[in-house]
């Protein structure tokens, strides 16, 4: 029977591992410098932990299944709920700010095309507590080293604030089902539909222009400056735009200031209530948005005390698609690798225990087992991107030493047990 991958999913090759293994711990090293801790969640969650929080209609979208003991549970979706859940259990007591990071698989039901899987990964951070302001602009500088530090050019960062939105929602009074409309319209784009919502909420032509003149604000910090004049009398949105601006002071202390004011950015989600932000590659085209995340609060979900956090999401397979879009190179490894090779089947042991001095000075090194010609073994060697050969016969056994080839150079040189750890480290 031939048997093949199941939609939506990918096998990954030892050449695709290579480079998802050094943009993974580039991602780690910059988060961890900042002082994040990972986190691990299970890669199943009780059903209702999704649904609470993004109602039922998401179980179209969701893998879910019965246990053998009767109980909802899902693969999950994404992240963010999981960490809440994983808070509420273990870390409510905890001294705040818990600064966490985690990468790990998720899974979505839907149509896969391109950058769209049905098994993808997620690397995100969350912090639980502390300062909004000095969270939010520290997480957005941190992202930002990231995809620095990744090489990816063309990067667009485009910060906003839900919170000078709601604030005139709230001051008409608008109810909260046609506040989460809203916001979705605005999201999409869609300012058609947004123009209707607003007729049916009894919207006044003067309270338009001030929503049109907050989601039209797309340029520079000067632009959210001028806005804050249009709010004198909408208390709860110019106390949001001042609040932005100085994140934005902030993060510029931080060395990160190439951004875009963008206050139409609504991030789709209903528990999102302060900063948001994302990040684009228009390399990308139609899937450009590789990063997103922002300021909100999922402890309603469990009955517990509010805490605000701040996170963000990194769409890892879309990270990938970028290097491949602009043609990045993972840069070579450094570490020196072997290969050892016994001239005759009778020298495998003396060539399992030189490799094994070598593996024990974190060398990486292989054997030729199966006794392959020398040719074979050099071309391999060769393909592997291995810098050095080592080939082991009577002569080396007798003389407790090896003969070392320098791929590279083609140089070859006899030398003795005590000097090969030092020798090959030198390259």
């Amino acid at each position: 029977m031939d048997f093949k991958k199941p939609r939506g999913t990918r096998d990954f090759l030892a050449e695709d591992m290579k480079e998802r293994k050094y943009i993974e711990n580039t991602i780690r090293e910059v988060v961890e410098s900042y002082g994040f801790n990972e986190i691990k969640t299970p890669i199943f969650e009780d059903l209702e932990l999704f649904t609470t929080k993004s109602g039922e209609g998401i179980k179209e979208e969701l893998y879910h299944f019965q246990d053998k003991g009767g109980r909802d549970l899902t693969l999950r979706p994404e992240m963010t709920a999981s960490v809440a859940r994983l808070y509420n259990n273990n870390l409510r007591m905890a001294p705040k700010p818990l600064k966490m990071y985690y990468f790990g698989s998720c899974f979505r039901y839907e149509r896969p095309q391109a950058g769209r899987f049905r098994q993808f990964w997620q690397f995100g951070i969350e912090v639980i507590g502390g300062t909004p302001i000095y969270n939010e602009a520290e997480i957005i500088s941190m992202l930002n080293d990231a995809l620095s530090r990744l090489n990816i050019k063309n990067v667009e960062l485009a910060i906003g604030h839900l919170g000078i939105i709601k604030g005139v929602l709230t001051q008409l009074e608008i109810e909260t089902e046609k506040q989460s409309q809203i916001i979705a319209s605005i999201d999409k784009e869609d300012y058609e539909l947004l123009d209707t919502i607003l007729d049916d909420c009894n919207v006044t032509d003067e309270y338009k222009d001030i929503i049109n003149n907050i989601i039209n604000v797309n340029g520079s910090k000067d632009e959210l400056i001028q806005l804050k004049d249009e709010l004198t009398e909408v208390p709860d949105s110019l106390k949001a735009a001042e609040e932005l601006e100085e994140i934005l002071d902030i993060l510029e202390v931080f060395g990160c200031d190439d951004y875009t004011v963008k206050l139409s950015i609504a991030r789709g989600l209903d528990y999102y209530t302060g900063v948001v932000f994302e990040v684009y590659v228009p390399d990308l085209g139609a899937e450009k948005q590789v990063a997103g995340g922002g300021t909100y609060n999922l402890m309603g979900l469990f009955d517990s005390q509010e805490v605000e956090s701040s996170g963000f999401a990194i769409g890892f397979d879309r990270i990938i698609e970028a290097y491949h879009r602009q043609d990045i190179e993972v840069p070579t490894d450094e570490i020196p690798k072997v290969l050892v090779i016994p001239i005759k089947n009778e020298f495998k042991k003396n060539a399992i225990s030189v490799a094994q001095v070598l593996r024990e000075a974190n060398i990486i090194t292989d054997i030729d087992l199966k006794g392959k010609k020398l040719k074979k073994n050099l071309s391999y060697a060769n393909s592997q991107n291995i810098d050095n050969v080592i080939m082991i016969g009577q002569q080396e056994v007798e003389t407790n030493t090896v003969t070392l080839k320098r791929m590279a150079t083609k140089e070859q040189v006899n030398i003795s047990m005590d000097e090969l750890v030092d020798t090959i480290l030198k390259k």
